[in-house]
């Protein structure tokens, strides 16, 4: 009832309806009939991805599969869509699988004990530190939400995840990606889990993929990767392909941590019991299209629209590395109208954890910083060693096409959050003389 007065005012209604049926009867979630297979996925970054390329495989072979496409992630969220795909009289959720993103600190507080069958961890990373405070804070959070029934499928690639390993002896799944051409044997930026947590050496590194993701190994204990059950190889990002368990998959998008959604919906899917082929088809030829990076034109230029996600440092890195691998003139588009949707803290510490050093580029042509905190990007941007008369500040959303039509050349990658995304799109649909439908 609630949702639909939601739907009358115009309203999504994705979260509201949950947070009310919970205070009219706080024990609904476990009154549920729940499928067999619960599958739940968290982390700091990728989740949307991942949850997003199992359903579509899960859907393609033949599965009635339940998912928060809307994204609403925490307890009221899920409460919200779980309720409404709830028969009325048997308390049965109708579908064969239900699926999961959930943020990493609401797990233990939605489900009783045994009711997630499967739990994956994408990577824990410095994200929303004004909410999340340290990533070791995210890893506790995490385990309270972790019981005797889960089957965990882990990024071993993550040390801090790694740990998971020592801690329970639920049956557990690995995934990760071994060495590429694209890995750096050093980096200049911060990481968040440098030390053993076993005897808390200095961990050593053969190889960074990026952040603290890469191969390790403890110089003084057993710590380490592992074996790994599900490991990607040979990646080619200029070709948008890799290797795993002797077949090549191809990349719904050509950016590194395509590559470790890809394989950890590939992991899934097969511990769910679907037959290779039927994977494989719906990776390779039935693509999903990429829930990130859609591509437009804006007077006859391709522009492309790159979501980054603000208080997380390695979501900047991997659009910066991905315009830095790209030919050609470039324009590149920055900035954000709130720091965060859920608080109004509006920290900044976390621009400077940004590599923004990497946007040194003579192939860039202009830097354009709109939004109410462009003049904090522009000091950092300054504090980078960026070219100032390559920036180029817009005052009104408005100005910004028309301003990269006159002041700029090359393909454009607009590395925003979500919501100026929206705006920007809007724009570009409105303008009259393009075609973005």
């Amino acid at each position: 009832m609630v949702t639909a007065l939601c739907h009358l005012f115009r309203k999504k209604g994705t979260v509201y309806p949950g947070e009310k049926a919970l205070k009219f009867y706080g024990q609904a979630l476990s009154k549920i009939a729940y499928p067999k297979q619960v599958v739940v996925v968290t982390g700091s970054s990728g989740k949307g991805s991942a949850v997003s390329m199992i359903a579509h495989i899960l859907e393609t072979s033949g599965k009635k599969v339940l998912w928060n496409q809307s994204g609403s992630n925490i307890l009221n969220g899920v409460a919200t869509l779980i309720l409404n795909h709830t028969a009325l009289f048997s308390h049965t959720l109708k579908c064969d699988i239900l699926l999961l993103e959930m943020d990493e600190r609401f797990i233990a507080n939605t489900f009783a004990p045994g009711t997630v069958t499967h739990l994956c961890v994408t990577n824990i990373t410095r994200d929303q530190p004004a909410r999340n405070a340290h990533p070791s804070y995210v890893f506790e959070s995490i385990l309270d939400g972790i019981d005797g029934d889960m089957h965990l499928i882990l990024n071993v690639d993550d040390p801090l995840l790694n740990r998971i390993k020592y801690a329970f002896d639920n049956e557990m799944t690995t995934f990760g990606v071994a060495e590429t051409s694209y890995d750096t044997k050093s980096i200049s930026y911060p990481v968040d889990f440098g030390y053993c947590p076993s005897c808390h050496s200095k961990l050593f590194y053969s190889s960074y993929h990026y952040g603290h993701l890469g191969l390790y190994k403890c110089s003084k204990c057993s710590f380490g990767r592992g074996h790994v059950s599900y490991e990607a190889s040979e990646v080619d990002l200029a070709a948008g392909t890799f290797q795993l368990k002797g077949n090549t998959l191809k990349l719904n998008k050509k950016v590194f941590f395509a590559v470790y959604y890809t394989t950890l919906a590939y992991t899934v899917c097969s511990l769910l019991g679907l037959d290779e082929k039927e994977i494989l088809h719906a990776i390779n030829e039935d693509m999903m299209a990429s829930k990130r990076g859609k591509c437009l034109t804006l007077a006859k230029r391709d522009i492309e629209m790159l979501e980054s996600k603000n208080e997380n440092a390695l979501s900047y890195l991997q659009s910066m590395k991905y315009i830095e691998m790209q030919e050609g003139k470039k324009t590149v588009v920055m900035g954000f109208e709130n720091v965060s949707r859920r608080y109004r803290y509006n920290d900044l510490s976390w621009l400077w954890d940004v590599d923004f050093e990497l946007l040194q580029d003579e192939n860039i042509d202009k830097i354009f910083l709109l939004g109410r905190f462009k003049y904090d990007v522009l000091v950092r941007l300054e504090y980078a060693g960026i070219d100032k008369d390559k920036i180029v500040l817009i005052d009104e959303m408005e100005e910004l096409l028309p301003s990269i039509k006159k002041n700029s050349e090359g393909k454009i990658y607009t590395m925003v959050c979500f919501d100026m995304t929206e705006e920007i799109t809007k724009l570009l649909k409105e303008n009259d003389d393009e075609k973005n439908d």
